[in-house]
């Protein structure tokens, strides 16, 4: 049974628009990567999705990239058992071809576009572009507020915990997941993404779905992802020197130093964490995983601390989700905007040529030409 995961590659956050698609698919471990350029409106989304669905249909492993500022729009896919992948290369996410030729092509949907008609909405075009800039800035501002509240929430729960009783609970999982390994020279690989978003939708998360084809799953109930990420970052660490490749999938409010989610593929081994923000039950795991460990954190803490600290907590915990919701109501005027700004390249493009373009491209790809 093919494997179909979902998965963000980069994301909004307190920093911006966060990257992390130079991990979607090595230099040295791809057999191919299309970096796809053009304009809004022009059919990106369409012609990976398509081309995604098609290689799923057939039986194939396939990676779908989500874009975190249109949650129905796909920014790339993996093509996993051919080790192709299609990315949407261009601006917030620009991505240029490292080995041309050798690894790297571009397909310029811009070829398909009747430019005088564009050039007709020059000024608009220009004005959308700002507006949609000023908006994200404004979400940014927004999130980088919550990212304090969120601090300052995530502290009284880490205060609560014995970091003692961390460090023994995630001692036990290296012991019983990797204690057959020994430490290697060669260090695993290391792959690091967005297992949610927040979008111009709110919310938006694929979390049962990076687990699929795993056996095992430890399913973390933390509150504010409180003293989760020590585990996850010890375990992390222990499989990478004992030569596993890891995927690591980050908090979009903290985009570089939060680990919520940890997948060992070579152990069909996932952890997943569920907050506020992304809860997770486990009849939503995927099916055919023998065996679920929930870790409740809440259990390890405190009560008398958290007790002490009530109304700090609770007040953070508002103005957070104020923020957070601030934010997101600015992603959306940014989508929209998004839209009006497609409308001048949508009735300027050929379709009918991309789409044989994408049907040359799929039956090569089948004929391992691609």
């Amino acid at each position: 049974m093919a494997i179909e995961r979902h998965i963000y590659p980069g994301g909004n956050t307190p920093k911006g628009f966060f990257s992390y698609y130079s991990y979607i698919l090595g230099q040295r471990e791809a057999n191919r990567i299309v970096c796809i350029k053009g304009g809004p409106g022009v059919g990106k989304s369409s012609f990976i999705r398509k081309i995604g669905n098609d290689f799923l249909a057939e039986g194939e492993n396939v990676d779908f990239m989500h874009c975190s500022s249109d949650a129905d729009s796909l920014d790339g896919i993996v093509l996993k058992d051919r080790k192709i992948a299609f990315i949407d290369a261009t601006s917030p996410h620009i991505v240029d071809p490292i080995s041309p030729g050798a690894v790297d092509d571009i397909i310029h949907l811009g070829e398909y576009w009747d430019e005088k008609g564009i050039r007709k909405n020059k000024l608009a075009v220009i004005e959308k572009g700002e507006i949609i800039s000023k908006w994200y800035a404004r979400a940014y501002n927004y999130l980088g507020a919550a990212e304090k509240l969120y601090d300052n929430a995530a502290a009284v729960y880490n205060e609560a915990v014995e970091s003692a009783e961390i460090y023994k609970i995630a001692a036990e999982i290296v012991g019983k997941e990797l204690s057959h390994k020994e430490i290697c020279l060669r260090p695993g690989n290391i792959k690091k993404y967005f297992a949610s978003a927040i979008t111009p939708s709110g919310f938006v998360n694929y979390l049962p779905s990076i687990a699929e084809g795993c056996k095992k799953i430890y399913l973390i109930s933390a509150p504010f992802g409180a003293s989760a990420h020590s585990i996850l970052d010890i375990f992390a660490e222990g499989a990478v020197y004992r030569g596993f490749a890891v995927e690591e999938y980050f908090c979009p409010l903290k985009p570089d130093s939060k680990m919520e989610h940890l997948v060992i593929p070579e152990l069909s081994l996932a952890f997943i964490t569920a907050n506020e923000y992304h809860d997770v039950e486990p009849w939503q795991l995927p099916e055919g995983t023998d065996s679920i460990e929930l870790l409740d954190m809440s259990d390890m803490a405190n009560a008398s601390v958290i007790e002490r600290r009530k109304k700090l907590l609770e007040e953070s915990e508002s103005l957070c989700d104020m923020m957070m919701k601030k934010a997101v109501g600015c992603i959306e005027e940014a989508k929209k905007e998004h839209d009006v700004l497609e409308s001048y390249y949508i009735p300027n493009m050929d379709f009918k040529k991309i789409d044989e373009l994408r049907d040359e491209i799929i039956a090569k790809i089948r004929l391992q030409e691609v």
